[in-house]
């Protein structure tokens, strides 16, 4: 069962019985590429054999081509005449210089405290004689010499100067089996084959007296890589429909954002360690930016310094306030949010995704700069049984079946737990976010009253490495391109 292909190459090895792919595909009448599509399935079919030869081969470059005009040291040879000072040649490159010396065409000596230049003996034999490299580049630029005639010295000099590179060629050869002669032999009947149907064929009918393409369903293929998505903004799709699907809308702002909207609206304290620059980026240029409205930082500021009962027992500043950060987090986005919310708009449900940044020390489990998705939910009605419902929800779509939450502490919930699942490789539960109901004193100056607001903020990376059996974060962005093409699409499981 061979193909139209298949025959034109096998009659074309028939008279000299081994050729190379460039002169088959002459006699054929058919492309190279077309010859070696059909030479892969002779091959299979052990009709014929391919052989493979891997040739090194020299190429003048551009560079090269100039050189091959003159080479600038010979410019600068032709101009010394019996001696020029080095000021007055106004070389616009050190190069032709370097090479003189190297060549023993030159020598530099002191004169009153400046540098002349003068010809030496080997100066003046080559004026007017060329260099064995000068030859062999004008030779290269003819396509009139191959790599095994070059002295190695010689190339060596010519690649220090990158007046040539050195590339690697395939050459390869069909040779006809004995078991391709003896098909041969029975004789082979060249027809066209029809590959496809078309509309004109079946019309006018060409399809009766012609031969059909005859295709093995059984053949291995060569397995193809289709584009797609990176997987981690796969998983991030598939965690935003998540959220989406239960009701909540997508808050979204700033990477570079304020102190005061990423920890003082949130009730955290200005000397609070996770400020200090072990943790937070800062910005150098701008250094800072205009607080919102004065009614909501006075009541931020009384927040930290009175509390509802007792604040934070220090003086606020504004002025640290206004620092611009790289976010750590983006409960940021939910602040905002809440400062914009009016009563007719609870209850509410929002989340979010972006980046966020922390000066971690890296490791398997650590990364400086990670996506969070951020949710709360606003509602007179809320209660702690039901932020247990929406995290485990959220895990369970996330396929973990083992994990647990814990009391925990943060500056802006209370009460506030910590979820955890069990590393099955680590043999160690891993902490996945935090959550819990926001505190009176973040509530209060962003909506006015304390109305309950169920937070939380996992990090998705820790979740969805557990999908592809990853075990080191840092694995999720290294873009090996085989890692890209062979991990599996992220699909709901």
């Amino acid at each position: 069962m061979l193909s139209l292909h298949e025959k034109k190459v096998l009659i074309a090895l028939k008279e000299n019985k081994e050729e190379s792919v460039e002169n088959t595909a002459k006699r054929a009448n058919l492309d190279e590429v077309a010859v070696m599509r059909a030479a892969l399935w002779l091959s299979s079919k052990n009709l014929i054999k391919i052989e493979e030869k891997i040739e090194r081969i020299v190429k003048i470059t551009d560079g090269g081509k100039k050189l091959s005009t003159t080479l600038p040291e010979r410019d600068v040879l032709k101009k010394i005449g019996k001696g020029i000072f080095l000021d007055e040649l106004h070389l616009e490159s050190g190069i032709a210089l370097g090479w003189l010396k190297k060549r023993d065409w030159a020598r530099i000596k002191k004169i009153k405290n400046r540098n002349f230049l003068e010809i030496t003996e080997e100066g003046k034999n080559f004026l007017n004689r060329k260099t064995e490299d000068e030859k062999i580049l004008k030779n290269l630029e003819k396509d009139k010499m191959n790599l095994q005639e070059i002295p190695k010295n010689v190339l060596d000099i010519l690649k220090s100067r990158k007046a040539v590179e050195i590339k690697e060629k395939i050459k390869r050869t069909l040779i006809l089996t004995d078991l391709g002669i003896q098909e041969l032999e029975k004789g082979i009947v060249l027809k066209e084959e029809i590959s496809q149907l078309t509309p004109e064929i079946i019309i006018k009918q060409l399809w009766k007296n012609a031969e059909f393409k005859k295709f093995n369903i059984k053949t291995d293929v060569k397995e193809i890589y289709p584009g797609k998505k990176h997987f981690v903004n796969q998983a991030l799709e598939y965690v935003r429909s998540i959220w989406i699907e239960m009701g909540f809308k997508e808050m979204k702002g700033p990477i570079v954002d304020t102190q005061f909207w990423v920890f003082d609206a949130l009730f955290q304290p200005q000397d609070h360690p996770a400020r200090d620059m072990q943790d937070t980026f800062f910005l150098k240029y701008p250094e800072e930016n205009s607080l919102p409205e004065k009614e909501l930082v006075k009541s931020v500021k009384n927040m930290h310094e009175n509390g509802i009962m007792e604040g934070w027992g220090y003086e606020w500043d504004e002025n640290i306030a206004k620092k611009l950060i790289l976010r750590t987090h983006t409960t940021s986005l939910s602040a905002r949010t809440l400062a914009t919310l009016k009563k007719e708009d609870i209850p509410a449900k929002f989340f979010s995704i972006g980046k966020v940044f922390r000066n971690e020390t890296l490791d398997w489990n650590h990364l400086a700069e990670f996506y969070q998705t951020d949710g709360i939910v606003v509602d007179e009605n809320a209660s702690f049984r039901q932020l247990f419902g929406y995290l485990k929800r959220y895990l369970v779509k996330m396929g973990f079946k083992k994990f647990r939450f814990r009391p925990a502490y943060f500056p802006y919930t209370e009460p506030s737990v910590e979820a955890e699942v069990f590393h099955p490789t680590k043999k160690q539960w891993v902490e996945l976010f935090g959550a819990g109901i926001f505190r009176p004193e973040v509530v209060v100056p962003l909506l006015g009253e304390d109305i309950p607001v169920l937070a939380w903020g996992p990090g998705p990376e820790r979740i969805i490495r557990e999908y592809w059996d990853i075990v080191d974060l840092r694995d999720l962005y290294k873009n090996d391109l085989k890692q890209l093409r062979e991990l599996k699409l992220f699909f709901e499981r």
